[in-house]
């Protein structure tokens, strides 16, 4: 049973971490309208989409049940196709196998099954609302801060704030809370995605998340990513289970 309950998180999951709490800047004049800065951002995002089609990145899942003393790493390698599927293929595995079953399968098959039936839990305007909280730097450049309120309380939104680059205006962190939980067993849920601007493009570079299940305590996952490349080996576009 408290496995059962784990598996649960995995559908959220795989749309966001963290242990962080959310601290937003000063309000201040914003240097690009508000409302141009959001337009050059799904701009940018929508061009973005289609780059990262055909492209390969490796990736280490590791997940930890804290007050069961149970945890688990995977090493893997995900494709995504030039329509837009989502394959992992399995390297490597260590750890408790009820972790590598009911969590990080879990998550995969979450995630792969979200991207083929196209749900839409993007940051736009149809489903969020924005606005400007201040400036920051990160690594040498400026980044604006918006804060994003859902317009719907449904389950794969969230609550939070959204990172933009300056010059090109690609998302370099989104942060925050769920507001809506897949169930009665999951109390709070929160997650940290980092981007890194390579060639253009907005690659993930890690993602953490957390989760409160009730009877059970937190439940973490941490995902790296690395090596993105635009090479698809035929191994991997061959491969069609996610479950490692």
């Amino acid at each position: 049973m408290r496995l059962t309950l784990i598996s649960l998180i995995a559908g959220v999951v795989s749309i966001g971490f963290v242990g962080v709490g959310i601290a937003f800047a000063e309000p201040s004049k914003p240097p690009v309208p508000e409302d141009e800065m959001v337009s050059r951002y799904i701009d940018a995002t929508q061009q973005q989409q289609s780059a990262l089609r055909g492209g390969t990145m490796e990736v280490d899942i590791d997940a930890n049940v804290p007050n069961m003393k149970t945890q688990g790493k995977l090493h893997a390698l995900k494709s995504i196709s030039k329509s837009g599927k989502i394959i992992y293929h399995a390297l490597g595995f260590s750890g408790d196998n009820s972790v590598k079953t009911e969590v990080i399968a879990r998550y995969l098959k979450a995630e792969v099954d979200a991207a083929q039936d196209g749900q839409n839990f993007s940051i736009t305007p149809e489903n969020y609302k924005f606005k400007y909280k201040g400036v920051e730097e990160r690594d040498g450049r400026d980044v604006y801060i918006l804060h994003v309120t859902p317009r719907h309380k449904k389950v794969g939104l969230f609550k939070g704030e959204l990172w933009v680059d300056s010059q090109t205006y690609l998302p370099v962190r989104e942060s925050g809370s769920f507001v809506k939980t897949p169930s009665i067993f999951l109390k709070k849920m929160q997650f940290v995605r980092v981007y890194d601007i390579q060639n253009g493009v907005a690659v993930l570079q890690r993602m953490q998340s957390k989760a409160e299940v009730r009877f059970i305590g937190p439940v973490e996952l941490n995902v790296n990513y690395f090596k993105f490349s635009k090479e698809e080996p035929d191994a991997v576009a061959g491969a069609s289970d996610p479950q490692p």
